[in-house]
């Protein structure tokens, strides 16, 4: 698949005692997205909260994503699961209901050596047809790979084609890039690196930010694509401090408030996470207010 882009990461809705999913707010926030003119959309990230649901809920919001898209852009499908044959369960559902892609995370309480990783992402392959996105985020999964490990894996696992890079080490995706000569598609999943990550020759952005500042990402990526630098970095920086933030303070938590300050209620994200304080909502809604 030849995936390149805005990948937009909706948040996953709950019920207001935080017990349920809200799959009628999902789809509501799924369309925020498609109106942002996402080129794709990527369910079960860190944004989507996919830690803290059951099994159940990580195949309602899977299938439910699927089936309101409705092929209007390709879906990914995040997993990053403690073991093996957990990930192969739902790299197998996903591949059953009709996802795209998978991003797959080495997801780990113990350090995992090379061979084990590789062994991990090998079995998940064989067992889904689906093209695997490496996803490198050791702040959240406990696992860093290499640049070099990763485009070992591209090279080596059928299905592995894509990297999704989210340390916010710029060398790490020139390093990508000069290492495939530029032949392995790479996307940046560091919000305030956007710009560098473009430059460097990034295929795309993976970003929540779209379901609070609608197109602005699209028309960065845009405008990077294009060659005007120039509107590029005018487009960047008056987003900064709104990305910025909202990786400081915590996806699920900064986009769930942004949207209930918009007017949407999504619910709060689930415990132990915390919705923003008054301080930050107030911070949060001057940035909106800048970027309307």
């Amino acid at each position: 698949m030849n995936l390149s882009g805005i990948i937009g990461y909706p948040v996953t809705p709950f019920s207001k005692d935080n017990k349920q999913v809200d799959l009628n707010n999902l789809g509501s926030v799924i369309d925020v997205l498609l109106k942002a003119k996402v080129d794709a959309i990527a369910a079960l990230g860190s944004a989507g909260e996919a830690a803290y649901l059951s099994e159940e809920e990580w195949k309602q919001v899977a299938e439910y994503t699927v089936k309101h898209v409705a092929g209007k852009v390709p879906v990914i499908i995040g997993i990053a699961e403690l073991t093996t044959d957990q990930a192969v369960k739902y790299a197998q559902h996903a591949h059953h209901i009709g996802a795209d892609v998978i991003m797959l995370s080495p997801f780990s309480y113990y350090k995992l050596s090379e061979t084990e990783i590789f062994q991990h992402y090998e079995t998940v392959s064989n067992a889904s047809p689906l093209p695997i996105m490496v996803y490198n985020n050791p702040a959240t999964c406990g696992v860093d790979m290499t640049p070099e490990f990763m485009l070992k894996m591209v090279n080596n696992i059928k299905n592995a084609n894509m990297i999704k890079e989210s340390t916010g080490d710029i060398q790490r995706m020139h390093k990508i890039y000069t290492l495939s000569n530029g032949n392995v598609p790479f996307f940046n999943g560091c919000n305030h690196m956007a710009l560098e990550a473009l430059n460097a020759g990034a295929s795309g952005w993976c970003t929540a930010a779209p379901c609070l500042i609608g197109d602005k990402p699209k028309k960065l990526f845009d405008a990077t694509k294009n060659g005007d630098n120039e509107k590029a970095k005018t487009l960047f920086y008056h987003q900064y401090e709104f990305l910025e933030f909202i990786v400081s303070f915590g996806l699920a938590a900064a986009v769930k408030s942004g949207l209930s300050l918009q007017g949407k209620e999504v619910g709060n994200p689930r415990k132990p996470l915390l919705p923003l304080n008054k301080p930050a909502q107030q911070r949060l809604q001057s940035m909106l207010d800048n970027l309307s």
